[in-house]
């Protein structure tokens, strides 16, 4: 056990030094984050002033290869993982350096998403919601092995833009996924009598990511002296979706952690779609945006407030059973939601008056 502790450490210290090396690199070369220099759009959506650097995703992805080339057991399927990871870090810094399409972001997530599935990770087995046990859904036939594997290329692909969204505020994101991936890492310790040695890779890499996002924290909290940038939100998603996964399905646990981030995608998604408007582009309808702008919350409140409801989900999923972890879930997104379409009412009537007025 004390490994995990080594694993953990180890990938923190690598994030804290990476940082320093990164946020010198950017600053050499002026690649800063700049609302008062970009577009509109990206002026308005903005929460911080003054220049700083991106380039979160070099920082936790150097971590996280620098910790498992010492700790982990590199076979095929981790191996493949590690690429894809390595892909998000350069599609990551080419969004840091020139702003890449969001489209063609999207279809780099695609891409990692279908290597690892195609490497092997798949959801085999699901918690039997009507009873004890589990069901083998390979059992099922090949056309639920399909089902299946397209379900955790869509599981991936939405996990990696919701967290890659929930990153407005200094220290938002590295925070809960830090919680989130203590979480998996936990859940995974029951297996680790069994002998495969992708049930160790996994409780190692949990670790070794948490720890990797706890480094970059120190970066990123408040006052933040580097941002995450696409890279570091996607590579977020992207291993809390692996890991999900390869301990053992527990997707209803990483949707309860990641209740909060879920409810306002969703709900963002359908805002702009009834508006008209591209889900893909930003703007300043977020849930940390409401917080920050309606309730007047400071950006240190935001970001406890997120770890705070992680941390209270994911001990939840320890004692509930799928239900209990289902209906929670309902009930957390639905607050969300209630909550959004009231600051939407409330700021569509103050519109009106004055336009009255």
């Amino acid at each position: 056990m004390w490994i995990l502790g080594i694993a953990l450490i180890t990938s923190c210290l690598a994030a804290i030094a990476a940082g320093a090396i990164v946020i010198k690199w950017y600053r050499k070369n002026e690649w800063l984050e700049q609302p008062d220099k970009n577009t509109v759009l990206a002026k308005y959506k903005k929460t911080h002033a003054g220049s700083v650097p991106r380039g979160g995703g070099i920082v936790v992805g150097a971590a996280i290869l620098v910790a498992s080339a010492v700790f982990l057991g590199l076979d095929k399927q981790m191996l493949m993982i590690l690429a894809g990871m390595l892909l998000l870090m350069i599609v990551g810094w080419a969004d840091d350096v020139y702003n890449v399409h969001p489209l063609v972001r999207l279809g780099a997530n695609i891409l990692v998403a279908v290597g690892v599935v195609w490497s092997g990770v798949a959801v085999k087995f699901v918690t039997n919601p009507l009873g004890e046990g589990v069901m083998e859904i390979w059992q099922w036939g090949s056309w639920w092995q399909i089902l299946s594997q397209v379900g955790v290329v869509v599981f991936m692909v939405w996990n990696m833009n919701i967290v890659n969204w929930a990153k407005g505020v200094d220290g938002q994101m590295p925070g809960f996924v830090m919680i989130a991936c203590f979480f998996i890492g936990l859940l995974s310790l029951r297996f680790l009598g069994d002998e495969s040695q992708t049930v160790w890779n996994t409780t190692m890499l949990s670790a070794i990511v948490a720890g990797a996002f706890g480094g970059f924290l120190y970066w990123n909290f408040y006052p933040q002296k580097m941002m995450p940038g696409y890279g570091g939100g996607s590579l977020g998603g992207y291993f809390l979706s692996v890991l999900a996964v390869l301990s053992g399905a527990k997707v209803a646990t990483m949707l309860m952690v990641l209740a909060i981030p879920t409810a306002d995608a969703a709900f963002t998604i359908i805002r702009r779609i009834r508006a008209g408007k591209s889900p893909f582009w930003g703007d300043r309808g977020h849930l940390h945006h409401k917080l920050l702008d309606h309730l007047k919350w400071s950006k240190r409140t935001i970001a406890f407030f997120y770890w705070g409801v992680a941390l209270l989900m994911g001990l939840l999923s320890l004692v509930l059973d799928t239900t209990g972890k289902i209906v929670t879930l309902i009930i957390a997104v639905s607050l969300t939601f209630i909550f959004l379409i009231g600051v939407k009412i409330k700021s569509v009537g103050k519109n009106s008056s004055k336009m009255i007025q």
